[in-house]
């Protein structure tokens, strides 16, 4: 199986700040990821000039394979100085990492990164290297599958400062944390929401520094096909169908029509679930050969809902999804499994919604915002109209 890179951040920001003095930057190169977290000194609005400058440059630099002592020097002459401190200061981490795992980490005053391995942390070798009298380490990458790399701000290790603890929130407990609580199957976006929502908690909700948390996690890709609505010409059903379960990945219908014409065409029938695990949400149904079956557009208006705080980076709720109703299933199959998604759009005007408030630019609607959500995860989205 093909491997490729996932990567996700929270921030929070510095009480009564509305804007972070941390940046996270990522681009894809070819092969090859190259994500920056920034801090720039301070808070406010001249940290996040000084992080965006930072973050930005030294992406667009390392992802065009710039030498890092080039990035450096370029960084230390375009930043601002501070006017109080006489200092153009910004802290980074970057991450520059093909699909396999290979690359490098550099660290430039920011907490040392931390490589999780089959669930534990451990430290990655580095080496100092003295540009223009500053320090930066270098770490070679070597990653393997389920691998995840974690960079943060000093708000991480400062949390809880004078409050719930006396010395903040050192390294080593850090680690502690995470080694109890990381699960195999979580994505880069989890990690990094769970540590920061435990920064927050010590912190007691009011935090003292920006705090940001960013992972990368080297994965396998997984393919999900998503159906939803009937073709416009049911003479050519069965060729869209054929289209739909032709490739590989896992295999998802939504609404009762489109399941009816997906089982016919496998020769097998909808079962239907009594089980209502949230009221508002209908009950999934079941074919065989099909995922997940699920009823259509009031499943994916909540899917919609779920995706517009999964992909906003302040959102703290946890970013795994245990209930049971369709829309959690599904936001469970394309948020934390899915690499790759493809829609397959029917634009059939459904009979069962005359006399309802549901038409199909609606549909076309809840999709396209929905396709967009996934792109800012970080997927792959594909959409065909049928």
């Amino acid at each position: 199986m093909a491997l490729c890179l996932e990567s996700g951040y929270t921030s929070l920001n510095k009480k009564n700040e509305e804007l972070c003095g941390d940046r996270v930057e990522s681009a894809v190169s070819g092969e090859y990821t190259t994500l920056v977290l920034a801090d720039g000194l301070g808070s406010g609005v001249k940290a996040n000039i000084l992080s965006t400058l930072t973050s930005k440059i030294l992406c667009t630099m390392v992802s065009n394979d710039i030498d890092i002592e080039e990035c450096v020097e370029t960084i230390i002459s375009s930043l601002p100085v501070c006017k109080v401190r006489g200092v153009a200061y910004s802290t980074f981490s970057v991450i520059h990492m093909n699909g396999e795992g290979k690359g490098y980490l550099f660290e430039f005053d920011n907490p040392q990164a931390i490589l999780i391995r089959g669930c534990k942390c451990q430290d990655l070798p580095r080496e100092g290297m003295d540009i223009l009298g500053k320090t930066v380490y270098k770490s070679v990458l070597d990653l393997s599958e389920g691998d995840v790399i974690v960079v943060m701000s000093d708000g991480v290790i400062h949390a809880g400062i004078g409050m719930t603890l006396n010395l903040g929130w050192q390294r080593p407990e850090v680690m502690e944390y995470l080694d109890a609580n990381v699960k195999p199957s979580m994505s880069a976006r989890a990690v990094a929401c769970l540590l920061a929502g435990v920064c927050n908690d010590l912190y007691l909700g009011t935090p003292g520094d920006d705090t940001t948390v960013a992972a990368v996690k080297v994965r396998q890709k997984l393919n999900v096909d998503l159906m939803i609505g009937p073709p416009v010409d049911k003479d050519k059903d069965d060729f869209y169908i054929s289209r739909f379960l032709a490739g590989e990945g896992k295999k998802v219908v939504c609404g009762g029509t489109s399941s009816q014409i997906v089982a016919r065409h496998l020769k097998t029938s909808v079962r239907a679930s009594f089980d209502f695990p949230d009221k508002d949400v209908p009950p999934i149904g079941f074919i065989d050969g099909i995922d997940l079956t699920t009823e259509g557009v009031l499943t994916m208006r909540r899917l919609l809902e779920l995706s517009e705080k999964y992909a906003d980076v302040h959102d703290l709720t946890p970013k795994t999804f245990t209930k049971k109703d369709g829309a959690s299933l599904l936001a469970q199959m394309l948020f934390e499994e899915a690499t790759d998604v493809h829609f397959y759009v029917g634009q059939s005007i459904n009979a069962a919604h005359t006399g309802l408030p549901i038409d199909i630019t609606m549909k076309l609607k809840l999709v396209e915002s929905l396709a967009a959500n996934l792109k800012k995860m970080g997927k792959n989205v594909l959409i065909d109209y049928d």
